[in-house]
């Protein structure tokens, strides 16, 4: 058996679609579980569509991921030569034939009876091939059969597919001959890619037998089988693999337009590549034992496209937030502060050379309030309760801030709404300006305060909490409480409490 040679093809014509980061992530698992070479190819050939700053994102999200390739990226737009070349032996071969009928043509004879598709209305004529555009002669009988690891044999009725278009008039290749012939260069010998895109293999397959042909100096069928070196020296298919399509809850399959499904989305929120690549694995596949936690490690050394399943697989989200959060808590804590300084500190991490996710903006205090040391030690508390990094802010703002942002839903439940809220925050002033400052005791006297106003700790702490951070939620009080210092705590309670009383 050759090394297998997989490879990763996208075109930048957007952000990097979780769709595609599952299928790169399959054809590197592949190549690592089999000691094969994992290869990056841009397919820049659409001018129009394409953008430079998308290239660089499909880079920079596959190396967020760990998914970087042996080799390239090697680019469509440098190759032109290369399917000019293979254009050329087509159509001398006479596999090809020009054509100059325009969409509204073929529409209009299909609405008179014509054969759905295209009718190969020129295949006949003679047209010369410069300023047309050019067809492949699919063969009138027999069929052709896509071998696939993951859907079985599928088999296409020759008669059933139209004669269909492999170069621009402008000579400018499409997508299934530019393929093929980067596919035979590159000696790839598993295609790993989604399954809207079988379709496209049968019409693959034709291209890839006629190349065969031709350079044999004959026409007609010829090539070899998947995986097999064939007749005088034919170049041997390479071994599908059409994998299941992504959908959201409602069954529909992933939309750019309507789901979150951008890779630099959940990179910039603050999700650990290691959670998203663990999360992607396991849509359509799992190692045995049903573990949803699973190290890349044993990823790659149970992988295996036979065990994929052919089922649409459901992306979701709410899944991928739990399996996160789990990741973040499995981070030490120094670990996780440095994972998350891009969120509470860029100016330190882009001094470093750091990455900062710039869609995010800046964290909302004034970068001179932020205090490193003070965040080590809230770091343990926000770790236990957020599902990304970017949670993390919202956590420990009222740290950071001159003064808490105050929630007006978390003030009229807490105090607004509350007529002994007042004289609670009187009590637990009175209380804090004597205790000793540590986690412990402002528990125990708070615990104290409660007791005095007929109320158990939950509801007494709920005014003291909102007074202090602006919120009814957030990392543990009475940690909270120490790390503030006296001094703080007891201008924010007096500042509550004077809103309070005069309403």
């Amino acid at each position: 058996m050759p090394v297998p040679r997989v490879r990763f093809a996208p075109s930048p014509t957007g952000y990097f679609h979780v769709g595609s980061g599952r299928t790169a992530l399959y054809n590197w698992l592949f190549a690592r579980r089999n000691g094969g070479v994992f290869i990056l190819r841009i397919e820049d050939t659409d001018t129009e569509r394409n953008r430079e700053e998308w290239v660089d994102g499909i880079v920079e999200a596959l190396a967020w991921l760990g998914l970087e390739p042996d080799e390239g990226p090697y680019r469509q737009s440098e190759r032109a030569a290369r399917y000019q070349s293979a254009i050329d032996t087509l159509w001398d071969a006479g596999y090809l034939y020009a054509c100059d009928c325009t969409q509204e043509a073929v529409r209009t004879r299909r609405m008179m009876g014509a054969t759905p598709g295209y009718d190969g209305f020129c295949r006949d004529r003679g047209l010369p091939r410069e300023g047309n555009a050019l067809r492949f002669r699919t063969p009138a009988e027999g069929e052709t059969q896509v071998h696939d690891l993951i859907r079985g044999t599928v088999t296409f009725r020759n008669n059933t597919m139209e004669d269909f278009v492999v170069a621009r008039s402008n000579g400018q290749p499409l997508f299934v001959l530019a393929n093929i012939v980067d596919d035979r260069d590159m000696k790839i010998t598993h295609v790993i890619r989604g399954e809207e895109l079988l379709p496209s293999a049968p019409k693959a397959i034709l291209i890839w037998r006629a190349l065969d042909a031709a350079a044999k100096g004959g026409a007609g069928p010829g090539g070899a089988g998947p995986g097999e070196a064939g007749p005088g020296g034919a170049t041997p298919l390479p071994v599908w693999a059409h994998l299941p399509i992504l959908v959201n809850e409602d069954r529909e399959k992933l939309s750019k337009r309507r789901d979150p499904v951008a890779v630099e989305m959940y990179r910039d929120q603050g999700y650990l590549p290691e959670a998203l690549r663990n999360y992607l694995a396991l849509l359509g596949w799992s190692p045995p034992g049903g573990a949803e936690k699973v190290p890349v490690g044993v990823l790659v050394d149970n992988f295996a496209l036979e065990d994929v399943n052919h089922s649409p697989a459901f992306f979701d989200v709410k899944k991928l937030s739990h399996m996160n959060g789990e990741y973040i808590r499995d981070l030490s804590v120094d670990e996780f502060v440095d994972r998350v300084r891009p969120w509470v500190d860029p100016v330190t991490r882009r001094a470093a050379g750091g990455w900062v996710p710039e869609s995010v903006g800046p964290p909302p205090w004034p970068p001179e309030r932020f205090d490193a040391a003070v965040f080590l030690r809230l770091a343990p508390l926000v770790q236990e309760r957020v599902a990304t990094l970017a949670e993390v802010p919202g956590l420990v703002d009222f740290v950071f801030l001159r003064d808490p942002v105050m929630d007006a839903a978390s003030w009229e439940k807490a105090i607004g709404s509350d007529p002994g809220a007042a004289a609670l925050l009187d009590a637990a002033f009175r209380a804090y300006e004597e205790v000793r400052w540590s986690a412990d005791a402002l528990r125990e006297a708070t615990v104290t305060v409660g007791e005095q106003a007929g109320r158990k700790l939950a509801k007494a702490q709920a005014p003291i909490r909102v007074a202090v951070t602006g919120r009814t939620v957030g990392p543990p009080l009475f940690e909270s409480l120490e790390v503030l210092g006296r001094e703080e705590v007891l201008r924010r309670l007096m500042a509550a409490l004077r809103r309070a009383r005069t309403g």
